[in-house]
């Protein structure tokens, strides 16, 4: 296990300062000095985003994400502070330059490739349908006329539109209904609600295995992957350039 870690640490490492020298909160091209002087960074995350990076009971924020962000800058020198952030607005935070960058289990998208600079992948991941058991949800054929929920602005959320032949034209009104956050989406799937979440597969695992009764709950895998070369890849961002978007 340290032998893992340490390998991801030596490939983010390696291209750090190549990616971080585009950092935002800055009007130079390179604030990469500004936060080796300053020794702090502020990352952006969805704090509900369990287990890369969520809130505990007593409020601190903890996950894979927080741990390997603290390692990774603790090579550095450099501080980390966490800001939460409105997933949907991400792009607008890195833009805004309220925060240097997002390490939140960020998937590549071609749009999103358009205005973010992005890490090596450091976590393969796929996008999955969520529905309970007792509903005898078996296949997206099953959901026929039916209710399912995705995170606004959310990777899951993209994936419905870009393939609607799967999941989008079989859904009620062919639309899903946003949330700004899982754990709303889960609330209204276990009231009966809705009766789909497609949703991040590390974030239904962790949930679905926390939950009193695991075995109520059926995970739909032959899914709807990204719409890139690297299928399923989560990546974060190292840089919160914002480039310029093609005419």
């Amino acid at each position: 296990m340290k032998r893992k870690w340490l390998t991801i640490l030596l490939t983010l490492l390696a291209g750090f300062t190549l990616v971080l020298g585009g950092c935002a909160r800055t009007e130079q091209k390179n604030s990469w000095p500004r936060i080796k002087q300053d020794k702090k960074v502020v990352v952006g995350l969805d704090d509900s985003f369990v287990p890369m990076g969520f809130r505990q009971k007593n409020g601190t924020v903890a996950g894979y994400d927080i741990d390997l962000a603290r390692a990774l800058f603790k090579l550095y020198g450099v501080k980390v502070s966490f800001q939460t952030i409105d997933w949907s607005m991400k792009e607008t935070e890195l833009r805004n330059q309220t925060i240097d960058l997002i390490w939140n289990g960020y998937t590549v998208t071609p749009e999103r490739q358009k205005q973010v600079a992005f890490s090596q992948e450091y976590l393969k991941n796929h996008q999955v349908l969520v529905t309970k058991r007792a509903d005898h949800i078996n296949s997206f054929a099953d959901m026929k006329g039916k209710v399912v929920g995705a995170q606004s602005e959310s990777s899951g959320a993209s994936d419905i539109d870009a393939q609607p032949k799967k999941l989008k034209d079989l859904i009620k009104n062919r639309e899903p209904v946003l949330y700004d956050t899982f754990d709303n989406a889960f609330l209204d799937l276990n009231a009966g609600r809705i009766q789909g979440i497609v949703i991040d597969e590390v974030y239904a695992n962790y949930y679905i295995a926390h939950q009193k009764d695991p075995s109520a709950y059926k995970v739909i895998q032959a899914l709807i992957r990204l719409r890139t070369l690297r299928l399923g890849c989560v990546r974060v961002i190292m840089s919160s350039e914002i480039k310029s978007t093609p005419a």
